[in-house]
């Protein structure tokens, strides 16, 4: 006969399985009632998910005042949620949201009390890109990952789990209940310049994997994954920030690449899907984008993927949805497409205002609406912020940069630096032989709020393993006068380090490098984003990829290099030839160790 505490215990969790909705929509009725009693702006309001300016929702800074007024035609985010009722917030590092984890916290706190202040108040979704490498949005003293190629490049399930698993117990500690994270795209585009490293990779199966693992991550810790960016970017030569992509895949191409990670994303009860500004013709000839394709949203996401959970679009804001129709027609045309979330609108009132006019013309209906409106209430009550949407400043403090999260970073990146080169056995270098180094190359501006610049965490890393490192930033085009400077100090080291960042055939960054190799001394390439930059430096004696230039990729880089930890990194893409694309260079799964 079980204990009267194990009877309770099965008790309790019951209760918190009803409380949260539970995977069956246990508490649909709960919510339904909610939703009965919502005005029509109420309705049209929990749809939109918006950005607003600030580090406080109630006293931002007067230049963040400004910028409100100036966008959204409100001061503050708790005037936003008072005039638009809007069910979700999104945060950014340009939108002054996020200076640091406690600030975060107040900021969080701010926008749910405003909310549930409100007339039938309802808790708010916060969301945020922190994707970990290159699209961040809190940087430290939050806990950074290694990127999704890099993670791709180290092949672990385990470490995609543990990274959302920890990335989501931090997010959550600061109020951000909702992360546009991870990236299911399969990049096999080296030319893709909106996706890339942000991708785990080319292998679909690969992908999967680590994408279903990265949701377990985050959801085990009470934040809502989102894969992105359905039917799959990972193909595109176009940005469809700026412009409308065309994926000219066939269906069977299709479903054997890109709908792989996206149904392993659904299979691992996956709880928002991001849709994509891009074309396919092959799933849907209309020439709509796929955020406003009912074959694709409707047809293939929920009918054939069984999907029932939120859909979210990518930012209304996007030349990729905005080129064929007006401001005022994408929510709707999104709306009837299938989707749940409309993400930042240029113009808020404009969206807003065009949605509540097409539910009182008759072109949506109010039960439309509804659907939608039920899976954000049903993601908000197994968030459980139906029960307590606020955070605390002592969760902050003890769950936020903590040293067992660091040191779980450090080890996870020690597992995806990748050594493409290694001609002779240059690496690791010795500090009897190669006791002075420079380290010079591109300092692009931090991508998440860490230290940099790139040359600088270099040079300090290998100083504490030993070196004597100077850093001398070039630049990602650098003048003859800088490739002229850098070659005669590197006359003066042992060895040269330099960091590339997306190397083409003209750049000067390849001048830089030959001239490097020319002096004799021994020469170390880090690839700081894209692993393919090796192709186009064939000079270079030792070549190594990091896939990303935040602080955490680019340490264990340095302790490769010194020999403290072998290279264990496998590439997830294939490198091509410079002169000759057609052919490889690098396959999948190259990588070189000591």
């Amino acid at each position: 006969m079980p204990s009267r505490r194990t009877v309770l215990a099965a008790t309790m969790g019951v209760t918190a399985s009803l409380a949260i909705g539970g995977t069956a929509h246990a508490d649909d009725t709960r919510l339904r009632s909610l939703i009965s009693r919502m005005t029509l702006p109420e309705k049209v309001g929990q749809l939109f998910v918006m950005r607003v300016y600030g580090h406080s929702a109630t006293a931002p800074d007067q230049a963040d005042i400004d910028a409100n007024l100036s966008e959204i035609g409100v001061r503050t985010a708790a005037e936003l949620i008072a005039k638009y009722r809007v069910g979700g917030i999104i945060y950014f590092t340009w939108a002054h949201n996020t200076r640091d984890p406690h600030q975060i916290a107040d900021l969080s706190n701010g926008i749910q009390k405003a909310s549930l202040s409100q007339p039938r108040g309802l808790p708010v979704l916060v969301a945020t890109d922190q994707e970990h490498g290159i699209v961040c949005r809190i940087g430290a003293p939050a806990t950074l990952f290694p990127g999704a190629m890099a993670i791709g490049a180290g092949g672990s399930r385990d470490d995609a789990r543990t990274l959302g698993r920890i990335s989501g117990a931090e997010l959550r500690a600061m109020g951000v209940n909702q992360d546009y994270s991870p990236d299911a795209d399969v990049n096999v585009n080296p030319a893709n310049p909106v996706i890339g490293v942000r991708s785990f990779g080319a292998d679909p199966d690969a992908v999967a994997g680590l994408v279903a693992a990265e949701v377990k991550g985050y959801q085990s810790s009470q934040v809502a994954a989102t894969a992105k960016h359905f039917p799959g970017h990972g193909d595109t030569a176009v940005d469809s920030h700026f412009g409308f992509p065309v994926i000219t895949h066939s269906r069977e191409v299709w479903e054997a690449l890109d709908a792989v990670p996206f149904r392993a994303a659904v299979k691992a009860g996956i709880d928002s899907i991001m849709t994509a500004h891009i074309m396919v013709p092959a799933l849907d000839d209309s020439g709509d984008p796929a955020t406003l394709s009912h074959p694709i949203l409707t047809g293939i996401l929920r009918g054939e993927l069984g999907y029932d959970g939120v859909v979210i679009t990518d930012s209304l804001g996007m030349e990729g949805v905005r080129q064929k129709y007006g401001d005022d027609r994408v929510p709707v045309l999104a709306l009837k497409a299938g989707v749940d979330q409309l993400l930042n609108p240029p113009s808020l009132d404009v969206a807003w205002n065009a949605v509540l006019k097409a539910v009182q013309d008759g072109e949506l209906t109010e039960a439309r609406l509804d659907e939608s409106i039920l899976r954000v209430l049903r993601l908000k009550a197994r968030l459980g912020l139906f029960q307590n949407a606020h955070v605390s400043q002592a969760g902050v403090s003890r769950t936020v940069g903590t040293r067992s999260h660091l040191a779980a970073a450090d080890r996870v990146a020690e597992r995806t630096t990748t050594l493409l080169v290694n001609e002779e056995g240059l690496l690791p270098l010795s500090r009897r032989t190669h006791g002075k180094v420079l380290v010079v190359g591109a300092d692009p501006a931090s991508p998440s709020g860490t230290t940099g610049p790139p040359t600088g965490v270099l040079a300090a890393a290998l100083g504490e393993l030993g070196f004597t490192a100077t850093a001398r930033s070039t630049g990602t085009d650098p003048s003859a006068a800088t490739v002229a400077a850098a070659v005669a100090a590197a006359r003066e080291a042992d060895a040269v380090v330099v960091a590339t960042y997306n190397v083409t055939a003209g750049s000067s960054q390849r001048t830089l490098v030959e001239q490097l190799v020319a002096t004799g001394r021994p020469v170390v390439a880090v690839a700081v984003r894209n692993p393919y930059d090796v192709a186009q430096l064939p000079s270079v004696a030792a070549y190594l990829a990091s896939y990303s230039w935040t602080d955490v990729e680019l340490r264990a880089a340095a302790r490769v290099i010194a020999g403290r930890v072998r290279p264990r990194g496998k590439l997830p893409v294939a490198v091509q030839r410079a002169d000759d694309p057609t052919q490889v260079l690098y396959p999948v799964g190259h990588g070189l160790s000591y």
